[in-house]
């Protein structure tokens, strides 16, 4: 069986969200898929209704990974 191996991270963009999950796996972008669960809000001039993005990141199963 197979080990279904994905993290969920959040970022105040999607860009942030991206950096911190590769920080965590420890791995380049080429190695991971990356689902977006939600994208960032922002609020009306800087008002409340502002949401972080939200994404799925799991690793792409090859030779190299453990």
């Amino acid at each position: 069986m197979k080990k279904v191996r994905f993290i969920e991270v959040e970022g105040k963009t999607v860009e942030e969200a991206v950096k911190k999950a590769l920080a965590q796996l420890q791995l380049p972008r080429n190695r991971v898929k990356i689902e977006s669960v939600t994208e960032e809000k922002k609020g009306l001039f800087g008002m409340a209704g502002e949401k972080p993005a939200k994404l799925r990141v799991s690793v792409i199963p090859g030779k190299d990974n453990t």
